[in-house]
């Protein structure tokens, strides 16, 4: 690496090889030479001048690609697709002719733009399902294991670890039917030529449209698509790459919200984040054990969430049929947005896999409020024993109270069970009012959604993806 310049965190130290070699030249330029190879055959079969020699040709160089000599002429002409033309052409003297017949820089440009896009979120949807993977593991480990759930992070009626981990699960979730939605409908731009008319194809074919329709299907069926987007300008419409990005900013949403839940257990000590045996947390707090990858997913996320922005102001600036003030935009926007969420990602799935867990505080956190959670059953018990709900109602309000200023102010144990078992009105001895404090009466269904969700939602997403489960993630701390 040259320390004279400036190279992007995302490539240095947060995204995969996998998803930086999708955006790297190299898979561009490939791209380009097979969409050259797809539009000159589908020529050929449909009736043009190209012979099969110039076919044969063209797919030997598919991938020498001769960069120095794109390099130099692209100097001379200022025009990086006629510069790869040019250079493919000094590789295919036969097929020179015939590269990019009838098309616009577009063809190669905003074809490859969505083949890439398209492997890229295949690679996201790995991921993403590997990380529900280990999260559904997690949820089911942990389903009856009681602890205090807050609102307004405020002690409330207690859940289990279990359950928490499926509020997790369930934004991923939604965020793979909306993965798997824009998936689907990714199309190629296919050949439209410069207005989008396909005026020059008609020239080409001599006004024969049947077979111009059929250039787009065989072009795109050649690349690994269904179809061609029916109608553009000279560009796809950039309302696509709005959605594209759109679905990574759902994505890193739900990643930030899990990596802030970690962060303020971690806080309570009760669940915390894998931590390297010689990591170090703070450079003047050698005790500290800070939360950094939780805290990096959150800094990333909210990265990808602001940079949604980008496309949808290019897709609603774009001047009939088209402007090229998108191209620097594009170059950057959606790019860093894969490349983050890619890191967003792999720090997920590394937190996950490693989550230790503090069942003796959890424990100690849950029994110091359970005496105020169970007033509700106990007042009920004293109610069907003759008592006045009411009445019963003011003097637990009271008692609770007063237990609540002995833990606040004076800083002692929370001893509403001992208040309760001496007012007479409750008939309740303190060992009888102890044995109503067992957790698992308090959590509901909690475990019971923790299986049905995992079970009737969940699986079925991964027994789809059996192939690409087990993946891990590497992260450079």
């Amino acid at each position: 690496m040259s320390n004279d310049r400036y190279v992007s965190p995302l490539s240095e130290r947060y995204a995969s090889k996998e998803m930086q070699y999708i955006f790297s030249p190299d898979k561009k330029f490939r791209t380009w030479r097979k969409l050259w190879i797809a539009l000159a055959e589908s020529e050929m079969e449909l009736g043009l001048n190209i012979t099969q020699e110039q076919i044969d040709e063209l797919k030997a160089h598919q991938d020498d690609i001769n960069y120095d000599v794109a390099k130099a002429r692209e100097k001379e002409v200022r025009h990086d697709v006629m510069s790869h033309v040019y250079a493919y052409g000094q590789q295919c003297p036969k097929a020179a002719g015939i590269i990019h017949l009838g098309a616009t820089s577009c063809y190669v440009g905003d074809n490859t733009d969505i083949i890439i896009m398209t492997e890229a979120l295949q690679l996201v949807k790995k991921k993403l399902v590997n990380v529900m993977n280990e999260l559904s593991k997690f949820a089911m480990k942990y389903k009856a294991l009681p602890t205090l759930a807050f609102t307004h992070f405020q002690p409330a009626q207690p859940t289990t670890v279990g359950k928490r981990a499926t509020l997790w699960l369930q934004e991923l979730a939604l965020d793979y039917e909306e993965l798997e939605f824009v998936i689907s409908t990714m199309k190629l731009l296919g050949s439209k030529g410069t207005t989008g008319t396909q005026a020059s194809f008609m020239e080409l074919f001599d006004g024969d449209e049947e077979k111009i329709k059929k250039l787009e299907q065989l072009i795109a069926e050649k690349m690994g698509f269904e179809t061609c987007y029916p109608v553009s300008g000279q560009t796809y419409s950039r309302k696509v790459d709005t959605r594209v990005v759109n679905v990574l900013a759902a994505i890193a949403s739900s990643a930030h919200k899990f990596s802030n839940d970690i962060r303020l257990l971690q806080h309570l000590k009760e669940i915390e984040e894998p931590f390297e045996k010689s990591q170090i947390g703070s450079s003047a707090m050698a005790y500290k054990r800070n939360p950094m990858r939780s805290e990096r997913i959150a800094s990333l996320s909210r990265y990808v969430m602001v940079d949604a922005m980008n496309p949808a102001i290019t897709a609603a600036t774009q001047w009939f049929e088209r402007t090229l003030d998108d191209s620097a935009n594009k170059r950057l926007s959606i790019p860093e947005a894969f490349l983050a969420v890619d890191g967003i990602l792999d720090l997920y799935l590394n937190v996950v896999d490693g989550l230790v867990v503090y069942d003796k505080v959890i424990e100690r956190h849950l029994m110091a409020e359970l005496p105020f959670m169970a007033t509700e059953n106990i007042m009920m018990d004293a109610v069907k024993a003759g008592g006045n709900r009411q009445e019963l109602h003011e003097k637990i309000r009271q008692l609770s109270m007063e237990a609540g200023a002995n833990v606040k102010q004076k800083g002692l144990d929370n001893n509403l069970l001992e208040l309760i078992a001496a007012d007479p009105a409750f008939g309740v001895t303190l060992e009888e009012l102890k044995e109503k404090m067992d957790p698992s009466k308090y959590f509901g269904r909690a475990d019971s959604q923790v299986e049905e969700f995992v079970t009737n939602v969940i699986q079925p997403i991964l027994d789809e993806n059996q192939a690409v489960l087990g993946a891990t993630a590497e992260i450079n701390v």
